[in-house]
């Protein structure tokens, strides 16, 4: 069995056990152990866990790299290290799957999953499922309290991308050309290009960050993108 490891620490993780050289040195104990072959280890830091497996950047590497053949098997710690959601963990386990490619987490509720049997495949579902349940839980908490302060007439949070302030009214109105970059945006994902692409093209025509940034990451676009359509 050929296997590619993948690691990922976002740039705010402190918490031991999540550092990249701890995840490489598990990942690498348990294929000597398993008498794996480790062809490859992919490793993303400071890449927000939000952002697709495919839109990062050596996480799009890994992605390419089971396309073209070059592994039969991939390994993670921990579900989180390699994706967004329990969908996005499924959805991929299911592409991959049809290619005869399987999913090791070492860590999944204290257990050791393996999605090329019928069992590992039945546990990740459900930890995957009742992973999400709980993030679903803990966001519909925290919309409940922005909702309130709305309510209460109080502006929640920054103002977004797109808007601006009135000093007067203390109500957001449209920024023009941040509106204009969000429609280049979305014009762009509808041609099919990935979140990474459109930030690097926002980069090359000089449109700035609402902090007045010259430089975007993927997760920026997304989160523009989503508050856009909400």
């Amino acid at each position: 069995m050929r296997a590619s490891g993948y690691i990922r620490v976002s740039s705010t993780d402190q918490v031991e056990g999540t550092s990249l050289d701890s995840q490489k040195a598990a990942i690498q104990a348990y294929c000597a152990m398993e008498a794996i072959e480790l062809v490859a280890t992919y490793q993303d830091a400071g890449s927000s866990g939000s952002i697709p497996l495919k839109d990062r950047p050596e996480g799009s590497k890994l992605v390419t790299a089971l396309a073209n053949g070059e592994a039969d098997s991939v390994i993670i710690c921990k579900l989180d290290r390699g994706f967004r959601s329990a969908s996005d963990c499924l959805n991929n386990v299911e592409t991959w799957e049809r290619r005869g490619i399987s999913l090791h987490i070492l860590n999944l509720g204290g257990q050791t999953i393996d999605t090329g049997t019928p069992t590992g495949k039945f546990f990740i579902t459900v930890m995957a499922g009742a992973a999400e349940l709980e993030r679903n839980l803990i966001a519909e908490r925290c919309n409940e309290g922005r909702n309130a302060r709305k309510r209460e007439g109080r502006r929640v949070g920054e103002i977004p991308f797109g808007f601006d302030l009135d000093p007067v009214t203390n109500i957001l109105v449209d920024n023009d050309q941040e509106q204009e970059a969000i429609r280049l945006m979305e014009r762009l994902k509808a041609e099919g290009h990935s979140y990474r692409a459109i930030a690097r093209e926002l980069e090359r025509r000089g449109i700035t960050t609402k902090k007045g940034k010259s430089t975007w990451s993927a997760r920026q676009v997304i989160r523009i993108m989503e508050r856009a359509v909400a």
